[in-house]
């Protein structure tokens, strides 16, 4: 299949939201014939055995005309959940999302390259490359307003991505009958398990609470191996930040401040949105009484589907990005 990483796509992605999670009568334990293949397959991939951004997006795509653009139009789901149009919206502009990262992600391999030549030119446009892919980023995540119904969104897609770590619904987890003695427990999948906006944060440097850290340090483990480790290759490589503090141009200075207001802006949008697709359609379910829809648990309201107080959360990582902004020199 074609991918923009390259990825096998989990062969049990169907199974792995088996338990139904969130609602009243949920699952607790994922029966042998399900939990051992699950569990081998995902330790080939060096995947948890759970449903992540990976196996909905990365790797749950195909183009109906294989000669055709990369566009929505021309996109289809390889595997589906209960969500019907709003799933398949939610998964393809995710995929476009991914796919308005692309620019940004090879920019910082040439700005790093920059940095250790010294060419103040080249790291300059790659800077403004950068910027431009995360403006990109941003304007392709409001196609979710097109494709996805905020109370599908909510009361069925949200409920198969809730995982059993942080989930109040399932305190002790999910035990893998004939796996292991004891229940585990595994986040949902989540944008924070997308490699794309923790590199920016390591390539520009922008650093978290302590909290929000532990969280997306956390999320890494539901990250391809590759992707992690293109994650650390990058925090171990030149600091842009140092360099730009100790020998940049001043236009390289303005250039790196527009990328950390094009993630501020990003991470703003970002709240817009979970504010519509969760605060607020968990306000209209509460008030809309009987429904054809199903009713998920309260205790899930105000979480994300990795498991994070999402608001709080993602109004850290906004914060800390507007803080990494520099002055600009006289």
């Amino acid at each position: 299949m074609y991918s923009i990483f390259s990825l096998p796509i989990h062969p049990l992605m169907g199974i792995e939201a088996v338990p139904y999670l969130g609602l009243g009568n949920s699952s607790t334990v994922l029966p042998r014939s399900l939990a051992i293949p699950m569990v081998e397959v995902s330790k080939i991939l060096g995947l948890p055995p759970i449903l992540a951004h990976s196996d909905l997006v990365l790797t749950n795509w195909t183009k109906k005309d294989p000669k055709g653009p990369l566009e929505i139009s021309n996109l289809e789901t390889i595997v589906s959940l209960p969500g019907g149009e709003s799933l398949r919206g939610f998964v393809l502009v995710t995929v476009l999302v991914e796919k308005a990262a692309v620019p940004g992600i090879k920019a910082l391999a040439q700005a790093i390259s920059a940095i250790l030549q010294s060419n103040e030119d080249t790291l300059l446009k790659a800077l403004q490359r950068l910027r431009l892919s995360i403006q990109d980023i941003t304007r392709t995540l409001g196609q979710m307003h097109d494709y996805v119904d905020p109370d599908i969104f909510y009361a069925v897609i949200r409920i198969f991505l809730s995982g059993w770590s942080d989930n109040p619904a399932m305190p002790k987890g999910l035990m893998y009958e004939g796996v292991s003695t004891e229940p585990l427990k595994c986040s949902g999948g989540s944008a924070a398990q997308s490699t794309v906006l923790h590199a920016f944060d390591e390539f520009l440097g922008v650093c978290h609470s302590e909290e929000s850290a532990d969280f997306l340090c956390r999320m890494r483990d539901y990250m391809p191996p590759s992707h992690k480790a293109f994650i650390e290759e990058i925090h171990s490589a030149p600091s842009l930040r140092d360099h730009i503090l100790d020998r940049g141009q001043a236009c390289c200075l303005e250039a790196y401040n527009l990328c950390l207001e094009a993630l501020v802006e990003l991470r703003s949008y970002h709240i817009i949105i979970v504010t519509k697709y969760l605060i607020t359609a968990a306000a209209r379910a509460r008030s809309r009484g009987a429904s054809h829809l199903p009713e998920p648990s309260q205790a899930l309201e105000n979480r994300g589907t990795g498991g994070s107080v999402v608001l709080s959360f993602l109004k850290s990582v906004r914060d800390q990005t507007q803080k990494a902004i520099l002055p600009l020199r006289d």
